[in-house]
């Protein structure tokens, strides 16, 4: 299969956006198709968190890049965008008709906690795969609870945590 078939399909599973895609991300390009390592795929999902823009739509640049170079990513990221482009055309032009009736309000109701698991579930497999334990759990933990409950900008967090991984890779435990 190719490059914008595999990722149109993956497109088109976007409920829950980008995060709710890895565990579709990840089962195609490292497991189906092996264009990645495990370990390159966890190095692509923290490079595609800190570029702005869409999280799935940077993973699949990445991808496409690093497999055919600008035409790769240019193919991968028409066949991740492209699927939610049409359905929300698609939306807009008949959201009018149907927004208010409850039907429709109580499916949207029904949607947001599966869309919580979708995030939820591929969240708890990497930190699994990054070998995150019980005694370095806290630094998540802190990290999410400055931002949502002390406000501290996400930015911040990636850059103490990028200096925090130097410093210990460096200084406290060098590398053989």
């Amino acid at each position: 299969m190719g490059l914008f078939t595999t990722f149109f399909k993956i497109g088109l599973f976007t409920i829950g956006g980008g995060y709710a895609m890895i565990p579709i991300i990840e089962a195609e390009v490292v497991d189906r198709h092996k264009w990645v390592s495990k370990e390159e795929f966890l190095d692509l999902i923290a490079i595609a968190q800190s570029c702005p823009g869409v999280f799935a739509a940077n993973i699949s640049i990445f991808i496409g890049y690093k497999l055919r170079k600008v035409p790769g990513a240019v193919i991968t990221c028409l066949g991740t965008c492209l699927p939610s482009f049409l359905i929300i055309l698609a939306l807009a032009m008949f959201f009018h008709t149907f927004q208010d009736n409850p039907v429709v309000a109580s499916i949207f109701r029904g949607i947001r906690p599966a869309v919580v698991a979708l995030i939820a579930v591929p969240t708890f497999n990497l930190a699994k795969s990054a070998n995150i334990t019980w005694s370095t759990c806290w630094i998540p933990i802190a990290g999410a609870l400055a931002i949502w409950l002390l406000g501290v900008s996400p930015i911040l967090i990636i850059l103490m945590a990028a200096i925090g991984g130097y410093v210990y890779g460096a200084l406290i435990k060098p590398t053989e």
